[in-house]
């Protein structure tokens, strides 16, 4: 079997590239990922500029040395971090450091020409130095999470040598860092069965060992390197070194095979093609990069996903205040349920949110979620089962121990709800979100108090990153949804909830938000002045959608929507994309491209920026969320289904004059393909997984047919311009098309608008 050059197998013959009919004579998913393939011709020098391979668990970044003749493969884990609660997560919890790989050349490099190929989930090409040159392949085995590096050195690069250095085993936070925090333990080094290791342990126990092992095979050789980890046991060096030696054993052939096999399908579950090539490459990237940092087996993604950036940071735990809430619904829509590692770490570890609650409060019902976090959602303080210091908690409403974290936990499980609308799957529904989100109000519950109005009102919180505020809209909004939630999820369970009489008070007798010229305010009496770069007072309308723009106050969202955007000046990146799928919602596709273009074309300056990898930064800080919030919102442009219908096309800016979509997932759980060309949608294609009821804006000009995929005519009616209500059971497809015309369904990538560069450094 012959997979890709540049390996090598026992026999020491050299795998070719796979031919294109190897998937068929023509695959449109495997083509359109390839042509997103990051370039570089020039030498990266940071983990802003620097290729990226990862499985979720194992990460690995490939730049530039301390020295000319080195090339440095930065390795991370998603699991390493430190074992101290006593402290606050970002310090006792914090993601640690590991060290790095170091290929020290004979020669100075003069030159390099990489591509990293997200459909093989490969990073391949050469290095020119003034001695001769190498090439090389490396990737993160998806399964088995070993890096593996195949190097093909000429002569002059012969001696080409692999080393492995520590880095110090402490955070990287400089925020209130305890006087007695220490770092943990000197590394210790060793060998077994001629695998080489670096063992780290930690003050509290277990520890995490990086292994690695180089063999030659004929004119190659291959380096096979892990990271593992152990807590409370210190089990870390033997897994480490066990991982290596079984990959060194297993042969590559089938190694590489799996691994590949694994990133086909991951790819070809969806498919977007805009005109647009420089946004199309930048989505492609994103869904590789998602599926690096997270997997449903694997740690909710901290800021920096699997990846560690080298010259510190102090965002080094899991931030639970905005950045996951706005990671992971992308991959819902794109199709990827595999990547939902919020309801499983919800469903594997809620009991510990009862510590986020203030300890007077804690009454076996009532939950909530301070950040920063670890990955099993402690925030620090005491071991588990004492009593919490407040500031590891979210604090009491209407006191001076108030946090802006009251709505932490009740946004986090709306990420849980999309993941049950999306696959319509009652387990997520029962076990998860039912009974968290019971927990999650009664925290608001406690402090919800009738007013002379005989209204409900809320005491003193913090809206988030802007001021105090009596009646905060961001907290009353999330009360609003969680709400209206349960008493929808109680009556498709068929729950008696004894708390629902409750639950349709607060519907009914809850404070209106406050309001005046600009729109909604902050709060009572607290109005939006100056730049806001969060839109924490706005997630009424995105993404809770307690008010559409068909049915809603229209005036209202515009007003409010415009005095939060006329002042940009202290927008974050995944501003951007919030402002983006809030104009898609309100019809105005060519202003939602502008703002995903100004994030991705790099007018985001100052501290923050989009960089070369589409990796973002902030100060000196990784932060996933902004990048991968984009993606979304190129899918907003195409897909929408938040409102109860299922909008094909629904924002498509004028510069598009075609696009194709295929795959993606809509709320109800239906599977969505279309096609536009000439300006016009041609076709839809809509499967149902759970027989939901499909109310479908197709926005096919002129005359329709209804069929199934085998022809034949399917029951529906007209519900409005360009919409139509459609009876499909569990299993059955519907494709829409203009009447008579019997278009090509298979999926295609459109034709470019303009030429775009690749990302990376070309």
């Amino acid at each position: 079997m012959t997979l890709g050059a540049g390996w090598t197998t026992a026999a020491t013959t050299a795998w070719a590239e796979p031919s294109a009919e190897a998937f068929g004579p023509k695959n449109v998913h495997r083509d359109i990922a390839r042509d997103a393939r990051m370039l570089w011709r020039k030498l990266p020098t940071s983990w802003q500029d620097a290729p990226f391979l990862a499985n979720g668990f194992l990460g690995v970044q490939v730049y530039r040395g301390a020295n000319a003749n080195e090339l440095r493969f930065m390795l991370s884990h998603s699991e390493v971090q430190d074992q101290r609660p006593q402290w606050e997560a970002a310090v006792g919890l914090s993601r640690l450091p590991i060290g790095y790989l170091t290929l020290t050349l004979a020669g100075t490099v003069t030159a390099v020409d990489w591509q990293l190929d997200l459909w093989d989930a490969e990073l391949s090409g050469t290095v020119t130095t003034t001695a001769g040159s190498l090439s090389f392949r490396a990737l993160v085995h998806n399964d088995r999470g070993v890096l593996l590096v195949s190097l093909s050195p000429n002569a002059g690069e012969e001696a080409a040598a692999w080393g492995f250095t520590a880095m110090p085993s402490k955070t990287t936070r400089q925020i209130r860092i305890p006087p007695d925090y220490t770092a943990n333990p000197d590394p210790r080094t060793g060998s077994s069965a001629g695998v080489s290791y670096v063992e780290q342990p930690l003050h509290a126990g277990g520890g995490y060992t990086t292994a690695w092992q180089e063999k030659r095979i004929g004119t190659r050789r291959l380096l096979a390197a892990t990271v593992a980890y152990g807590f409370p046991q210190s089990t870390s060096t033997g897994d480490a070194v066990t991982a290596v030696r079984h990959a060194q054993l297993a042969g590559l052939d089938p190694l590489v095979f799996a691994h590949r096999a694994w990133w086909h399908r991951f790819h070809s579950r969806s498919l977007v093609s805009v005109p647009d090539k420089w946004v199309q490459r930048f989505y492609w990237i994103q869904l590789y990069k998602m599926a690096c940092a997270t997997r449903e087996n694997a740690p909710v993604t901290s800021e920096w996903g699997p990846w560690f950036p080298e010259g510190g940071g102090s965002w080094t735990a899991v931030w639970w205040n905005l950045n996951v809430q706005i990671t992971y619904p992308f991959a819902g829509i794109a199709n990827h349920p595999e990547l939902d590692a919020v309801t499983q770490t919800f469903r594997k570890h809620h009991k510990n949110l009862e510590f986020s609650v203030p300890p007077e409060l804690r009454d076996g019902q009532t939950y909530a979620l301070a950040h920063p976090g670890d990955r099993t959602l402690r925030s620090g303080g005491p071991k588990l089962g004492a009593e919490i210091p407040g500031n590891a908690t979210v604090g009491r409403p209407g006191t001076s121990t108030k946090t802006d974290q009251t709505g932490n936990l009740i946004w986090g499980l709306h990420n849980v709800w999309l993941s049950y609308r999306h696959s319509m799957d009652r387990r997520i529904q029962r076990d998860v979100l039912y009974p968290l989100l019971r927990k999650a109000l009664n925290f608001y519950l406690h402090f919800l108090k009738p007013g002379p109005d005989g209204l409900l009102h809320l005491p003193l919180t913090r809206s988030p990153e802007f001021a105090d505020a009596v009646d905060a809209t961001y907290d009353l909004s999330l009360i609003r949804w969680a709400a209206r939630t349960l008493l929808e999820t109680t009556r498709e369970l068929r729950v008696d909830d004894p708390l629902a009489p409750r639950w349709r008070e607060v519907l009914a007798k809850l404070v209106p938000y406050h309001r005046n010229e600009q729109g909604v305010l902050i709060g009572e009496n607290v109005t939006l002045h100056g730049s806001h770069r969060h839109f924490s007072h706005m997630l009424w309308f995105h993404p809770l959608r307690e008010v559409s723009w068909e049915t809603g106050d229209r005036d209202l969202i515009r007003r409010t929507y415009d005095q939060w955007s006329k002042d940009r000046s202290a927008w974050a990146g995944y501003s951007y994309p919030a402002a983006a799928m809030m104009c898609a919602l309100m019809g105005q596709a060519d202003t939602a491209l502008g703002h995903i273009r100004h994030l991705l074309d790099g007018n985001v300056i100052g501290i923050a920026k989009l960089t070369p990898n589409t990796m973002y930064v902030e100060g000196n800080n990784l932060a996933l969320e902004s990048p991968l919030s984009a993606a979304e919102s190129v899918l907003h442009l195409l897909l929408d289904s938040g409102s109860g219908v299922v909008k094909v096309f629904p924002a498509v800016p004028s510069t598009w004059r075609e696009a194709a979509i295929d795959g993606l997932r809509a709320q109800g759980a239906f599977v969505v393909d279309a096609s536009r060309r000439d300006g016009a949608t041609e076709w839809v294609r809509v499967h149902s997984e759970a027989g939901e009821p499909l109310e479908l804006a197709h926005g096919i000009p002129g005359d329709i047919q209804v069929r199934s995929e085998l022809g034949l005519p399917l029951r529906w009616r007209q519900t409005g311009p360009g919409r139509i209500s459609v009876t499909l059971r569990r299993g059955q497809t519907a494709v829409v098309t203009r009447r008579g015309h019997h278009p090509d369904l298979r999926p295609r990538d459109v034709p470019a608008n303009a030429a775009a560069p690749q990302w990376g450094l070309p």
